[in-house]
């Protein structure tokens, strides 16, 4: 038996058949919204402090969105191959063993969305602010989580619209910024072109380390594979929704820190937390922060709802597949696990309340990174191991793509190591925990006898 039949065979309920609910243009909606969080808004100032080139910022903002298209080909093949919803946990139980499927589930289930979840909100509170001085953040923040869980309580239909008309709105909202910009903002003295000295910029520490944090910023560009099972034909349309929705963000994220350089002088973005802001009040004058903050908002309500729509999925396939966690699997008339989309409220809210969300963020960076390293792994594997089964679709580019992926992940998380090393303990103690659970699982009775009702 081949280990992605052991991690067919070892949980029931594993199926091959794709949903018919969600289209390309939604499943890429989610991608998009996914990754366009504040990463970008906020990464420019650090990094022109040690890159003050145009040429090179552009360049590390490309070679970050290339390094997400190679992880894209890579989770396409995987999930062509195995179009059930849950993301890492689904590939990682096909392509190692069920245990390692469920440790990166746990991770995902408890914390992993609703960390993002509760930033997400906090910033949108924050950014509020500047519209809004008056209101308070929190209750902001937990009523837009509030929002846009009903949202999704209220069925797939209903949140597919919604997605997408968030979407589309935030996108058109940061193509007329980049317009205003360009149109309206003073061109400073930046060169985007190649000039002396860039190398230099290229080859430097400060651009591997930018590196690190742009890839951040990508982050989410694998938001669609939580969702396959849901997606109409997912063998065709999971790998155009992950490429054209990565795209749709790279060309945003060069030409968004494109506009922050030409209307915004170097010295006053250096060392700038909030580059939007900054950039919006070189080019709008005094309304400008308010002009990017309602942006950002709006923006944000796209990315909650893409978030609280994906996570739970994962704690929804668990269900399906352990019993103790059978509750998770539960839909209501309209099709939404609503348990699933109520735990992660809870967490998110938990988070919120507490203020500890941006503590979780940081130790659970290293296990994401950790995961996505061994499902990119895993199509290399499943290639050697069992070359035989069908591959709807071929990572473009293999092996130097996947090899390119994981080059990168393995410099983030030798950086998260060196740099965080207390984070990155915390984070395999996460995981660990993980396994124990599932052991504890798989001793229990109902557990075994699942085990052994193969679907």
């Amino acid at each position: 038996m081949t280990a992605s039949e052991a991690g067919s065979a070892a949980w029931p309920g594993r199926h091959l058949g794709g949903g018919s609910g969600v289209s390309v243009l939604v499943a890429t909606a989610i991608v998009v919204a996914d990754m366009i969080g504040v990463g970008v808004f906020t990464s420019l100032g650090f990094q022109v402090k040690d890159i003050p080139s145009g040429f090179s910022i552009l360049l590390l903002w490309t070679v970050g969105g290339i390094v997400a298209l190679c992880g894209v080909f890579a989770y396409s093949e995987l999930g062509a191959m195995f179009p059930r919803s849950s993301g890492e946990y689904n590939f990682l139980s096909r392509a190692y063993h069920p245990a390692f499927g469920f440790l990166a589930g746990w991770v995902s289930a408890t914390v992993g969305f609703a960390a993002p979840v509760a930033l997400a909100a906090m910033a949108f509170g924050e950014y509020a602010k500047s519209v809004f001085p008056d209101l308070p953040p929190i209750p902001l923040a937990i009523g837009v989580v509030w929002l846009v869980s009903i949202v999704q309580l209220t069925g797939v239909k209903h949140s597919s619209t919604f997605q997408l008309v968030a979407t589309i709105l935030k996108v058109v909202l940061i193509v007329a910024f980049l317009v205003a910009g360009f149109v309206i903002g003073e061109r400073q003295p930046i060169n985007f072109l190649p000039v002396q000295g860039d190398f230099g910029h290229i080859a430097s520490a400060p651009f591997a380390i930018g590196l690190v944090f742009v890839m951040y910023s990508f982050s989410g560009w694998n938001a669609a594979t939580y969702i396959i099972g849901e997606m109409h034909t997912p063998q065709q349309s999971l790998p155009r929704a992950l490429l054209a929705g990565t795209l749709i963000v790279m060309v945003l994220y060069v030409a968004l820190n494109a506009v922050f350089l030409y209307a915004t002088p170097i010295g006053k973005l250096a060392g700038q937390l909030d580059v939007a802001s900054v950039a919006g009040s070189a080019i709008f004058g005094g309304i400008g922060g308010r002009i990017v903050g309602a942006m950002i908002c709006v923006g944000l309500i796209s990315s909650i709802s893409a978030m609280m729509w994906i996570g739970p999925r994962v704690m929804m396939t668990m269900g399906e597949d352990i019993p103790a966690l059978r509750v998770f699997s539960r839909k209501s008339a309209n099709g939404a696990p609503a348990y699933a989309i109520l735990f992660q409220l809870a967490v998110a809210n938990l988070l919120l309340f507490t203020r500890s969300f941006e503590a979780v963020l940081e130790f659970i960076q290293f296990s994401l990174l950790f995961c996505s390293f061994f499902t990119v792994l895993g199509v290399i594997k499943l290639r050697i191991t069992a070359p035989d089964l069908p591959r709807p679709y071929r990572a473009w580019g293999y092996p130097v793509t996947p090899l390119v992926f994981l080059l990168v992940t393995a410099f983030m998380m030798y950086y998260l190591l060196t740099e965080r090393p207390g984070q990155s303990l915390s984070s395999m103690l996460i995981m660990l925990s993980g396994l124990l659970i599932y052991a504890i699982f798989r001793k229990r009775p109902d557990a075994a006898t699942a085990s052994d009702n193969r679907a």
